[in-house]
């Protein structure tokens, strides 16, 4: 699973997550891409979730790129623990993804193969996503 090798502080404030992507959303490297179309917090776990269907799907045909890293720690506290004492202990890595951001990238296949692997990938993603394919 991806995480930081290193990072400035242990433990993060959580944040909000508004307004629309402007970064990474146009498609870079690939021919189709899976743009996200709600914010969320995309944990590690659900990023290799996703990769994995595709790998899967393409039968390792084409080359798929991931557009998104999880560089901000969740901590939480364990169960039945009384309030105060602290912040809890960074448990999981997660990514902040805005609306319009693109997730995956995927080149090398035809577009029904495409298709169908960012439908599977999507299924193993918290949020809703579209197929995109660049423009030229």
């Amino acid at each position: 699973m991806l995480s930081p090798k290193k990072t400035k502080f242990r433990k993060a404030f959580k944040g909000r997550i508004k307004g629309v992507a402007t970064a990474g959303a146009e498609i870079s490297f690939g021919s189709f891409g899976l743009k996200a179309l709600d914010p969320a917090r995309i944990s590690a776990r659900q990023i290799e979730s996703a990769r994995r269907a595709i790998t899967r799907c393409i039968k390792r045909a084409g080359r798929v790129w991931i557009r998104i890293f999880p560089d901000l720690p969740i901590s939480k506290k364990p169960a039945e623990v009384r309030m105060g004492s602290g912040k809890g202990s960074p448990e999981f890595w997660a990514c902040k993804v805005k609306p319009g951001r693109v997730m995956f990238e995927l080149d090398g296949v035809s577009e029904d193969v495409a298709k169908a692997a960012f439908d599977l990938a999507s299924a193993k993603l918290p949020i809703h996503a579209k197929f995109v394919r660049r423009v030229v």
